[in-house]
């Protein structure tokens, strides 16, 4: 089924960027892809054409640039693009401790979780209003729920990425744009392997495919949700982080992100003592 609405994709060429590129082709939508590999993108985009029949164009462009948004969007208007789905897919993790990430790729990751989402909804927002139509779909994560040690800047910057999409799903009530943001546990993507996470708790249970968590995200966005957790396991975490105790949580969220080497070396490291107020402190 053809469909007249555009859709631009960030981060389009990654695991679950492909899947969202596929769930959209598959719906008869036309593209505009993002990536920095040029090469993966028109291979990308021949895959896509040839399986579905849209129209996909591509854009060479790296998020983690201050002012790649702003970039971005001018390609768009010289391209007389007209974006009615924005999906802010492009995003990266870096797990391990805090004081061992280099500042420089703690603020590379910073550009593309927060600035680029952030500068994207506001420079293409205003058009869809004024259209009466529109939906944006920020990718956050599982992590944007608790604090996440041992990969505390990545959960910190999922955790803004909910709370605007939160606030702009409200602010956008009446006029025919929607906001969702969709919060996936672990998938199989190379974000394991790019964050360093493959020998993480968290990648060896559970993980969900790239395919069903687009597939979800998709369906919860063109149903208006403000939030999207796909999978039971993943509900089932969110349900239990609201109402345990929130150094528990905590304490958990960091076990399940713990570098192998390090959980190796804190083998002795048991349960956090939880103070009667502790107990019951749900902030």
């Amino acid at each position: 089924m053809k469909q007249s609405k555009t859709v631009l994709i960030t981060g389009a060429t990654g695991g679950l960027g492909q899947a969202l590129c596929r769930q959209f082709a598959r719906e008869g939508y036309p593209l505009i892809i993002t990536g920095r590999n040029p090469t993966r993108l028109a291979a990308l985009a021949r895959r896509l054409q040839a399986a579905f029949g849209v129209e996909v164009r591509i854009v060479e462009l790296d998020l983690g640039c201050q002012g790649a948004a702003r970039t971005l969007c001018e390609r768009l208007r010289q391209m007389g693009a007209e974006v009615d789905i924005l999906v802010n897919n492009a995003g990266f993790g870096l797990g391990g401790p805090f004081v061992e990430n280099a500042v420089e790729k703690q603020q590379e990751m910073l550009y593309v979780n927060v600035h680029a989402v952030t500068e994207l909804c506001r420079r293409l927002l205003p058009g869809m209003i004024k259209r009466g139509w529109g939906r944006i779909l920020n990718v956050a994560s599982l992590g944007s729920f608790v604090p996440g040690p041992y990969n505390s800047v990545y959960c910190a910057s999922k955790a803004y990425v909910l709370s605007l999409t939160r606030a702009l799903a409200q602010e956008c009530r009446g006029t025919g744009v929607k906001v969702t943001a969709l919060c996936p546990g672990a998938t199989h993507t190379r974000f394991a392997h790019r964050a360093g996470m493959e020998s993480t708790l968290l990648f060896r249970v559970g993980v969900m495919n790239a395919a069903q968590v687009a597939a979800q995200g998709y369906r919860g966005l063109m149903e208006g949700k403000t939030v999207v957790i796909p999978g039971c396991q993943n509900k089932a975490a969110y349900f239990l982080s609201r109402f345990a105790p929130q150094q528990l949580v905590t304490w958990s969220s960091g076990a399940m992100q713990k570098p192998r080497r390090h959980a190796q070396r804190e083998q002795h490291a048991s349960l956090p003592r939880l103070t009667r107020r502790e107990g019951f402190s749900h902030q």
